[in-house]
Formats: C-alpha cells, sequence, structure tokens
C-alpha cells in the first residue's frame, strides 16, 4: 500500500474576478519511505498540493489518503493528532526569533505536554543529528540561512513523524547550503525511514535527492515517472523545458567547417549513457562523416549517482547524410529523440 496517494484531486479558490482553478484533477502516489520531488514553474499549484497533503487546505474535490485512511473521514481533533505524523518545513524557516535554537526545537514538545527536561534532552539530540548542538544556545538572527534550516529541519522531526513535506525549502539558499541542506535530508531519510516530498522549482533538487517526480503545469500533474526515467525521456514539454534550464555547463562550440555553417536544420537531443559519457563519441561522429554538426546546448549532471550527459545537436539542413549519422549514435550508445521544443525559436 503506498503511504500517501491523491485522488482525483482538485482545488478551487474564490477571488473578486471569478474562481481560480489551483489544482485540476490530481493522482498521485508516494510508497513509503520515498523521496519524491514534485516541480513546475511558478504557479503550477505545487504549493497548494502539499499544502492539500496535511489539510492545512481542503481540496474542493477528491481525496489525500495517508496510509489508506482519507483525511476529510477525520473529525478536527482527529486530524488535528494526525497532523503530528505529517510534518513540514518551510523557504522562510518559521523560526521563532525571540526563542533560542534548542527552545524552538521544543515548541512543538511544549504543545503535546512534554516535560521540560525531557524535551530539552530530545531537543539536543535532534540538534546533534542536524549537526548544530554546539547552537543550542543560539538566537535565529545569529545563524546562517543553511543553519536556520538545520533548525526548521530538527524541529519538524521532534513530532516523530511519517511524513516530511519540504515546501521550496531550499530556494532562499545558496548551490552549496542547498546541496548540505539536501544530503541532511537524505541521511534522515535513511536514518528514520521518513516519507520525503520535496517541493521545488529547481530540477537541480529533483536530480540530487529525489527517486520519483511529479510534473506540474497549470494545477495538472503532466508526467510522472522515476527521475532517470524524466531525465533520460521526458514526454512533456515542460519536462524538457525543466532539463534543459537545469544546465551545469552550457557550451557555444560548434564544430563547423569554416565555410560551411549550419542553418535551421534538423534538431535532436541525445542522452549520454553511464558508458557512453566519457567517450568522444560526437568528436567521432564528425571525422568519420566528414560533416559538421552544430552543439546548441550541452550539460553532465549527476542523476541519482549516475552521469547522464545532454545534449542539442543540429544538423546540416538537407543533409544526406543525417540518418546514417543518427544510426552511427546509437551504434556508440546513444539515445535520440526529436528535439523541436528545446530549440529557441
Amino acid at each position: 500500500m503506498s503511504e500517501i496517494v491523491i485522488e482525483n484531486l482538485s482545488k478551487n479558490f474564490t477571488v473578486k474576478d471569478g474562481t481560480v482553478e489551483a489544482l485540476k484533477n490530481v493522482n498521485i502516489s508516494i510508497e513509503k519511505g520515498d523521496i519524491y520531488g514534485i516541480i513546475g514553474m511558478s504557479g503550477a499549484g505545487k504549493s497548494t498540493l502539499v499544502r492539500c497533503m496535511n489539510f492545512l487546505e481542503q481540496p474542493t474535490e477528491g481525496k489525500v489518503l495517508i496510509e489508506g485512511k482519507s483525511l476529510g473521514d477525520y473529525s478536527k481533533k482527529e486530524l488535528q493528532k494526525q497532523r503530528e505524523s505529517i510534518a513540514m518545513i518551510f523557504q522562510h524557516f518559521n523560526l521563532l526569533m525571540q526563542k533560542s535554537v534548542l527552545e524552538n526545537v521544543c515548541f512543538p514538545l511544549y504543545i503535546k505536554k512534554m516535560k521540560k527536561r525531557d524535551a530539552r534532552k530530545k531537543a539536543s539530540e535532534l540538534l546533534e543529528i542536524v549537526g548544530l548542538a554546539d547552537k543550542k544556545n543560539a538566537f535565529p538572527a545569529q545563524l546562517s540561512g543553511g543553519q536556520k534550516q538545520r533548525v526548521a529541519i530538527a524541529r519538524a522531526l521532534a513530532s516523530d513523524p511519517k511524513i516530511l513535506l519540504c515546501d521550496e525549502a531550499t530556494s532562499a539558499l545558496d548551490p552549496q547550503t542547498t546541496s548540505s541542506i539536501l544530503e541532511l535530508l537524505k541521511d534522515i531519510n535513511k536514518q528514520f525511514g521518513i516519507t520525503i516530498v520535496i517541493i521545488t522549482h529547481q530540477m537541480s533538487v529533483v536530480r540530487e535527492i529525489c527517486s520519483h517526480v511529479a510534473i506540474m503545469k497549470e494545477g495538472e500533474v503532466v508526467e510522472t515517472g522515476l527521475v532517470t526515467n524524466v531525465f533520460s525521456h521526458p514526454k512533456s514539454k515542460v519536462a524538457r523545458e525543466l532539463i534543459m534550464r537545469d544546465t551545469d555547463v552550457q557550451s557555444d562550440e560548434k564544430l563547423l567547417a569554416t565555410e560551411d555553417r549550419i542553418k535551421h536544420g534538423e534538431c535532436i537531443r541525445i542522452t549520454f549513457s553511464e558508458n557512453s559519457a566519457f567517450e568522444p563519441v560526437i568528436a567521432n561522429l564528425v571525422l568519420t562523416f566528414e560533416e559538421p554538426v552544430n552543439i546548441l546546448k550541452a550539460s553532465t549532471k549527476n542523476v541519482g549517482g549516475v552521469a547522464k550527459g545532454d545534449m542539442i545537436l543540429e544538423f546540416k539542413k538537407d543533409s544526406a547524410k543525417k540518418e546514417a549519422m543518427k544510426a552511427y549514435l546509437k551504434e556508440h550508445g546513444i539515445e535520440i529523440e526529436e528535439a523541436v521544443d528545446y530549440v529557441d525559436t
């Protein structure tokens, strides 16, 4: 049984000018212990969706099932109890600025009526886990953004949750700090078996930490699957756009003959496999067929610990050799698909 199941979920908001459909018939299943990414551009509905997962926002239609039980069937008191098992961290940390780091982590424990001595002991253990044992007497204003997020994570863990919802939890952080926070979340997932749902607009976050992903656009889920499969074979236009924006290295290098420039030829996207990523296949292609190709975009990424390379290639217009060149690439372990949506017109 999946730990989280979203069934035919819709959410409407009434505004001055009418009704806004924030979510439209969303269906997602998340397995226990998974790290699941939900990604989309601004306004895609992903933050509304994650707030429906703990009923901070009640859906207009559809169901949210946690371990097979619908949140809509709970009484107000039962729902409050259920929320203890669904922790949440936010982009801007939401710490109590007038309280110390230790007291911030103790706060949910005090709400549960835990004795102060026991709460402080547990909070100290959690601060050790997130690497802030030496900051327990500091105040949030004295911490960096990454340290504040670590406090927020420790506080979220205080209620011993089964599920951790992360709403743009790394968006306010620099890339190096983001990586350290994602590494911490991976460690927590492994150590405690907590199911983690990551809401983000950054494909780099998804490929670094998530095993599965749902891609959203305008309130709808347009694609789901294993992260490695989505990167290798994106089916939706928005997935392709997100992947191409997630470029670690962009190359303007063009393998062009001096007097034979390429203009408006056919474009393909190629994906390097783990074995082919370090072979000079493109250079060998040009040498073999004695015909230039244009490298419009190129990147290499770590997807689930596997090297994945992407390139957008453009063949010479009306090339008589392009089908043979495609066959050559396939013979050398390169995956190919059309790239109409990747190239700016």
